[in-house]
């Protein structure tokens, strides 16, 4: 297995000249554009990791005049905090991402959707996109991009709940197929994207897809911006290669009693610190959108166990029986194991309940409860049952 280790990289905070960058890709055919990101290796840092090259690919294949370009900035998942800092301090690079997308599947129309607790945010971004429409009209593109804002609820990260929500219903997940790429938001194609996967697509544009496939590994090309908290001498946002072993991560910014990382937030996966050595973060390891918390030896894993599920609980949309009552049932029966109501053995039929919600859930909320929740039963189950 490559590993390319830590090194920090400077990609997505890199100043540039968005005019010069969008207007070189203007030049480009539509096609091309699209091979560039293909040819990358870039996946989609929301954590999903869908080739975003295809993703344009399959939006592009489509015929109908109208289409669109979401920005998914519903940055809900708890441990993450990378998108408001990028939206912060670059957000010219994420409208120019989503330009260039629209060029690439011919789309005229672009939509932010940004995450209710982020509306402070609202004026400085609004600000911005006055200056860049005015920018990419002296070019020559037509494309206009407008804010649709969030009420606070992690459903709407997945996609097709989004949709509902800019469409004025109920968030709620959408059965598939069809895909976005053919019906999307108000029926009509979409390419949604992160944040991040957007200004990334503009770097790729300006460096060339050669220079940024020599980052990370054959399975996880380029770099990842980290929000990293929890026991940690050197909390923050950190933008990183692809391919490090979680040992080497906690090498970095552990505090010398790191027991275990959740990696990619409550729905990711907890990694003990036996497994620190052969465990790689990324695509062929443990995917991660963007969410890095330390715990040490002071803290109980049941208590981060319990905290999870009480999470998913209240955030279950309530749409499909296997999330609605999984979450509840994994949540009480943990209690329960943790009181003595019932024998520990219990925690054996939970871990069969946790695999069905992965099967049986309609969307990646139920299907991922199961990721935390076994990776913490299967390593701390001592902490679980005394």
């Amino acid at each position: 297995m490559e590993n390319r280790g830590l090194n920090k990289v400077d990609l997505i905070f890199e100043k540039i000249d968005p005019k010069e960058v969008l207007a070189s890709a203007y030049k480009m055919k539509n096609s091309e554009i699209i091979q560039q990101i293909l040819d990358s290796g870039l996946k989609g840092r929301g954590g999903a990791g869908f080739p975003t090259g295809l993703k344009w690919k399959y939006t592009a294949s489509v015929k109908d005049p109208e289409k669109y370009v979401v920005c998914n900035a519903d940055e809900g998942e708890p441990g993450t905090f990378k998108d408001r800092e990028i939206l912060d301090r670059v957000p010219c690079k994420v409208y120019g991402g989503m330009a260039i997308a629209g060029k690439a599947i011919g789309a005229k129309y672009g939509i932010v959707y940004l995450r209710g607790e982020y509306k402070y945010l609202l004026p400085k971004l609004l600000k911005e996109l006055e200056s860049f429409h005015k920018l990419i009209k002296s070019i020559g593109y037509d494309f206009k991009i407008r804010f649709c804002m969030g009420s606070g609820a992690y459903i709407c990260g997945e996609e097709s709940a989004l949709f509902e929500s800019i469409e004025g219903g109920r968030g709620e997940p959408r059965n598939k197929p069809p895909y976005p790429t053919s019906s999307g938001v108000f029926n009509k194609p979409t390419s949604i994207n992160n944040v991040e996967t957007l200004v990334t697509s503009l770097m790729i544009i300006k460096h060339g897809p050669a220079s940024y496939s020599q980052l990370g590994t054959k399975d996880s090309r380029g770099s990842k911006v980290f929000s990293i908290s929890g026991d940690t001498p050197t909390p923050g946002i950190f933008e990183l290669e692809l391919g490090m072993s979680v040992q080497q991560f906690v090498d970095e910014f552990g505090d010398g009693d790191t027991k275990a990382v959740q990696v990619g937030g409550a729905s990711g996966f907890c990694v003990p610190r036996k497994k620190f050595q052969y465990t790689v973060i990324g695509f062929e390891g443990v995917p991660t959108g963007g969410s890095m918390k330390l715990f040490n030896s002071s803290r109980s894993m049941y208590n981060v166990l319990h905290n999870y599920l009480d999470f998913f609980a209240e955030e279950s949309c309530g749409q499909c029986t296997p999330c609605r009552v999984g979450c509840q049932q994994l949540l009480k029966g943990v209690e329960k194991v943790k009181k003595g109501e019932v024998k520990s053995t219990y925690l054996n039929e939970l871990m069969k309940l946790a695999d069905t919600m992965k099967v049986a859930s309609k969307c990646g909320l139920g299907q991922s409860v199961g990721n935390a929740f076994r990776t913490i039963v299967e390593n701390f189950r001592e902490e679980i049952i005394y």
